[in-house]
């Protein structure tokens, strides 16, 4: 809850700024130059490249944590338990990027495909949080699950998608190091700090690669070890104290620092975007793609006999987790900054996704206060 308020509040700032008479100034200092490094030798990038591609790579070793304690230990570690949030998140991807493509077609906008498959589970399970105790534990598990699934498609595609031209040295390095992680990990090294080490020149390399920087983060994931030790003292596993380590930090201070980056769009951007084919995919993909490929695809599954429903929850209930799906907000706005850059395709992009964010929410939250409790 306090990480959705948190977030909230950022992109709140970001639209007064984008919108005062400071709006120069806000856009200047994200363009501003930083070089980390010796003198002659520093990697020098604007401040909203800083963002985009070193502070949200933590985020995304923070979903790779995520997605692997997950597939190893948690929901999604039996086929039987993975069914359900598997489908609903292949139906809430498929669907959304269709009716991007339908309504986009070859056009300027076709590159922004992918931007209505996200979900924010930060908002999503905030929104969740309002309704309390009245949400059945495997509602919030089967949405937490689903959105994790969700970002491994989110991170495949931008991976595979949204990668500019590759640079086979740089490449061949980045494998070498992850080599080196992979040899830690079957060694039995448990210290974090050899593979946060490893994992700034990884960086590094798919930074020169090409492939987009924050992959990395997901790749140094893989390699952390799962299992805690046999030793009393270190009782707790890896990947879980560096899970831990980063949980805050990033709720608290990427995020918010990545939505105060990112979210800052003039108003005239909503007037823009009513009679663009990109708003109107991005909005179908999330107030319609969302809840319609989420709930059918699940409903599949389980007349198929592959899934069951969780005890308490209703397909009424599901159906407006299916909603809240749609909030795509931050992986959402990452995407479409890759795919439209600096131009004026992204500002419509943006209010698109926030104004679909904002009715996928108030509905989804609507329909839960109804029937969660059904």
């Amino acid at each position: 809850m306090a990480r959705g308020l948190a977030l909230l509040a950022c992109t709140v700032v970001a639209l007064a700024l984008a919108n005062s008479p400071w709006a120069g100034v806000y856009a200047r200092l994200l363009e501003m130059p930083i070089g980390v490094g010796l003198p002659g030798h520093a990697l020098v990038l604007s401040l909203r490249h800083w963002i985009d591609d070193a502070a949200m790579a933590v985020f995304f070793l923070l979903v790779g944590l995520e997605i692997k304690r997950e597939l190893l230990g948690g929901e999604l570690k039996s086929a039987r338990g993975a069914a359900l949030p598997i489908a609903g998140a292949l139906g809430g991807t498929l669907l959304p990027a269709l009716l991007y493509v339908v309504v986009n077609g070859s056009g300027e906008g076709a590159r922004g495909w992918a931007i209505p498959m996200a979900t924010d589970i930060a908002f999503a399970l905030g929104i969740l949080a309002l309704l309390g105790p009245r949400v059945p534990v495997g509602l919030r598990a089967f949405l937490a699950a689903l959105a994790i699934v969700d970002d491994v498609g989110a991170v495949l595609v931008i991976a595979v998608f949204y990668t500019a031209e590759l640079h086979v040295t740089a490449l061949a390095a980045a494998g070498a190091i992850t080599t080196a992680l992979v040899a830690l990990n079957r060694a039995g090294v448990r210290s974090l700090l050899p593979y946060l080490a490893l994992g700034v020149g990884l960086w590094m390399a798919v930074h020169a690669s090409g492939v987009h920087a924050t992959v990395a983060g997901v790749v140094l994931a893989m390699t952390i070890p799962w299992h805690p030790g046999r030793d009393a003292t270190d009782s707790e596993s890896p990947l879980v104290r560096l899970e831990h380590a980063i949980d805050r930090p990033v709720g608290f201070v990427v995020m918010p620092v990545f939505a105060l980056a990112s979210a800052g769009v003039g108003l005239t951007a909503f007037g823009d975007a009513l009679g663009s084919p990109i708003a109107l995919g991005i909005a179908l993909g999330l107030v319609v793609g969302k809840p319609l490929g989420i709930t059918l695809a699940s409903w599949l599954a389980v007349r198929s006999g592959l899934a069951t429903l969780p005890a308490r929850v209703t397909w009424a209930s599901l159906h407006g987790v299916s909603w809240l799906a749609g909030i795509g907000f931050t992986m959402a706005l990452f995407i479409a900054t890759l795919a439209f850059e600096t131009t004026p395709r992204l500002a419509i992009a943006k209010a698109a996704i926030l104004a679909a964010s904002i009715v996928a929410g108030a509905l989804g939250y609507e329909i839960l206060r109804r029937h969660a409790a059904a």
